[in-house]
């Protein structure tokens, strides 16, 4: 029995002044997807700092973010909290689910949010959206499942060019950099 969810579904053109809300997952998308434990407590994942500046100027465009993983870490929640992501949603098992409450809490439709994933638990999510992006490392099937598939490596450039394309189609990208330049030269 085939699944839907196997299949690249027609969307409507993207209407990029109505994109509101940029979902990304961690692992294998902000991250670069290795998971390293560190002894019984503690595990570490690489961030990119490139990414850590599109975070930034995302947050200067005035556009809402959040992370929604089906892992729980404490090292997510700090680079969560530097980058001042305000939703932050781990140990999901059901994203889609997730997703639904997080618009109904901001007041969206789906025509406003963009997802960024990486693996089969983000499709349904994916599918759902106006505007869907996974890293060049992704598996085949994923990539061939998203509206975009960046040039860029997860955890090393991916959600950067993911933000920097969305800031470039909604004309927001020079306000945001100016914005940024502003607040670190005052």
């Amino acid at each position: 029995m085939k699944h839907d969810l196997l299949h690249k579904i027609n969307k409507p053109e993207i209407q990029w002044q109505e994109i509101k809300l940029v979902i990304f997952d961690c692992d294998g998308v902000i991250s670069d997807g290795k998971i390293i434990y560190c002894g019984e407590e503690l595990e570490a994942k690489h961030f990119s700092a490139h990414d850590g500046m599109g975070f930034m100027l995302l947050n200067r465009a005035e556009l809402m973010c959040a992370v929604i993983t089906g892992r729980s870490s404490v090292v997510l929640e700090r680079r969560c909290r530097d980058l001042r992501i305000p939703h932050l949603y781990q140990g999901v098992a059901n994203k889609l689910e997730k997703a639904k409450q997080l618009l109904k809490e901001l007041n969206l439709q789906w025509d406003n949010v963009a997802y960024m994933g990486d693996d089969w638990n983000d499709i349904p999510v994916m599918q759902s959206v106006a505007f869907s992006v996974t890293p060049a490392d992704a598996m085949p099937e994923i990539k061939h499942l998203a509206d975009y598939v960046t040039t860029r490596i997860s955890g090393d450039g991916a959600a950067r060019e993911c933000i920097d394309y969305i800031l470039h189609k909604k004309g927001l990208y020079e306000k945001a950099v100016s914005l940024y330049l502003k607040e670190i030269t005052q």
